[in-house]
């Protein structure tokens, strides 16, 4: 994660601000330069409430009027340290059409306000759900879900083009087993979701915060793997997959001091990726070149 710092400017000078020579600015009278002042600081004032009439009508008029809120929960729970950033990018002609069309069919912002019935969610009480924390543009929740139709997904995310991207490619091949979460998983889990309601829980490539004084924000905590627990039905699948190296011993060591949760594999580590998780085109550049990612699988344990 690179950081960009833009070095400040000189102050511009009289004749650079006026477009006159800054010798003969000097000359004005205190008539004149009174006037310039008050004609500059009413342009400023101008300039000010343009701006705040924009942000204004930018709060009150969303791109998506029906579709994924900025900060669903925003006023409703206490700040803290996340593990996410929202990305900005340009949300194409096809994801926005798909935002409108869809969301209200098949997205909803987590408020944490109340208590989410999966089955109504679904249309299926009996249908197993898994929650996916972080999908991208979706590409590789769309081939699980069409390998797995007896499996309902709630793909959570805050990245506004793949969330439509998602429910594009929902729609497109026909898949009723995916809903699409907006926000912060940890109020998904926390507020909305009741005890045992989910048989697995899936974070592919999070973001893995590689800076030693952001280690704080990755997702795999003790803290996070309580909470999850909480909600994971006895013998759920917990499945963590990165490619970060130093990450990926964190969150095996991480797991496998967590009471509530046992590793797959006999050995007490990685596990082969299973057929389950496909191959996503980030995945295979990355292996392209020369990196190696790590699976984890670990089983919730009987209460």
């Amino acid at each position: 994660m690179s950081e960009n710092h833009a070095s400040p400017s000189a102050p511009a000078t009289v004749g650079e601000q006026t477009g006159a020579p800054a010798a003969e600015a000097t000359t004005a009278s205190p008539a004149a330069a009174s006037s310039a002042a008050a004609s500059s600081a009413a342009a400023s004032s101008a300039a000010g409430s343009s701006a705040a009439a924009q942000q204004a009508r930018g709060r009150r008029e969303p791109m998506f009027p029906d579709g994924p809120a900025p900060d669903p929960a925003g006023s409703h729970h206490e700040r803290r340290i996340r593990s996410f950033q929202p990305r900005r990018s340009r949300v194409t002609t096809g994801q926005g059409e798909a935002l409108r069309r869809l969301w209200p069919k098949w997205g909803l912002d987590i408020d944490g306000l109340s208590k989410l019935d999966l089955g109504e969610l679904f249309g299926d009480p009996e249908l197993p759900v898994v929650l996916e924390i972080g999908f991208g543009m979706g590409e590789a929740t769309a081939k699980m879900a069409a390998a797995d139709p007896g499996t309902g997904i709630l793909a959570c995310d805050v990245h506004t083009p793949g969330q439509g991207n998602l429910l594009g490619l929902a729609e497109r091949n026909g898949l009723d087993n995916v809903r699409v979460a907006n926000g912060d998983a940890i109020i998904l889990l926390r507020e909305m979701l009741v005890p045992d309601s989910l048989a697995g829980l899936r974070v592919y490539f999070p973001d893995p915060w590689p800076k030693k004084r952001h280690h704080k924000r990755r997702l795999i905590q003790p803290e996070f793997l309580a909470l999850a627990a909480t909600r994971m039905a006895p013998g759920a699948l917990l499945h963590c997959a990165t490619d970060w190296e130093p990450y990926a011993e964190q969150m095996l060591e991480v797991l496998s001091a967590a009471p509530d949760f046992e590793n797959t594999q006999s050995d007490g580590g990685f596990a082969p990726r299973p057929d389950f998780r496909p191959l996503t085109r980030f995945e295979g550049q990355g292996l392209d070149k020369g990196h190696v990612v790590h699976d984890l699988l670990f089983r919730r344990k009987a209460h």
